[in-house]
């Protein structure tokens, strides 16, 4: 009768954990920034469409808003992982391959386009119709009444958006390291679990919580020196 076989951990010393989390850590923030440029430009759009087709908007359009609306919703209903299997022939189109970062940042995108759209549809929904309609009374175009009264007025909203979208981006990131796209995940998939390194594992579960955490105070404290001189009128 075969006895089970044991599995033993080889835990990567402390002094030599750098070694490693230093390029990871570099590499996670490499698929967040490319992600982050698409998803600020392109989700922006998304949102301010959105937000101008519907019947308070500058240009409403039923049919186009419940079309954009319905794509929107599709986007944002799959869970990250399902989203990079369903995306793949898409993925490896785009960018001939379907590992490495090049093929997480595409579904990442796909992911947080729709996602950041929303919040930022959401954000200018908070608005007061009144301030559409003084940009419409004082004859701006309709680029200068987006530009400078809409995203001005909710530049708080949006920029506390933005901090939930990166947040999620980091997330998204660690669970592309199931396709070998490196970064934070990359590594506690292949050292911390296939390895049962139980230093990486630590090490990346402190790493990515002191992440967020300095994102989110960081977000905060923007969110309120922008809503300070608001508060002061």
């Amino acid at each position: 009768m075969k006895q089970p076989v044991e599995v033993m951990s080889q835990d990567t010393p402390w002094s030599q954990i750098h070694t490693l989390m230093l390029p990871a850590y570099g590499e996670t923030w490499l698929m967040v920034g490319i992600v982050m440029l698409f998803v600020v430009i392109l989700g922006g759009v998304v949102g301010v469409v959105l937000f101008n087709t519907s019947a308070r908007g500058l240009f409403a359009h039923a049919g186009m808003n419940r079309t954009l609306s319905w794509l929107v919703n599709m986007g944002r209903s799959l869970p990250f992982l399902v989203l990079m299997a369903a995306i793949i022939p898409l993925t490896f189109w785009l960018t001939g391959t379907t590992i490495g970062i090049p093929a997480a940042v595409i579904p990442m995108i796909v992911a947080g386009v729709p996602f950041f759209g929303r919040l930022v549809e959401n954000a200018l929904r908070e608005l007061p119709a009144e301030v559409t309609a003084v940009g419409l009374v004082s004859g701006g175009s309709t680029w200068q009444i987006i530009s400078r009264a809409q995203l001005s007025e909710a530049l708080p909203a949006i920029v506390a958006a933005v901090t939930l979208n990166l947040i999620s981006m980091i997330e998204y990131s660690a669970i592309a390291g199931t396709i070998g796209a490196g970064g934070i995940g990359y590594l506690a998939v292949v050292y911390g679990y296939q390895r049962f390194d139980h230093h990486i594992m630590i090490a990346t579960i402190v790493v990515l919580i002191a992440t967020i955490q300095l994102i989110q105070f960081i977000g905060d404290r923007l969110v309120a020196a922008l809503r300070h001189p608001q508060g002061g009128r």
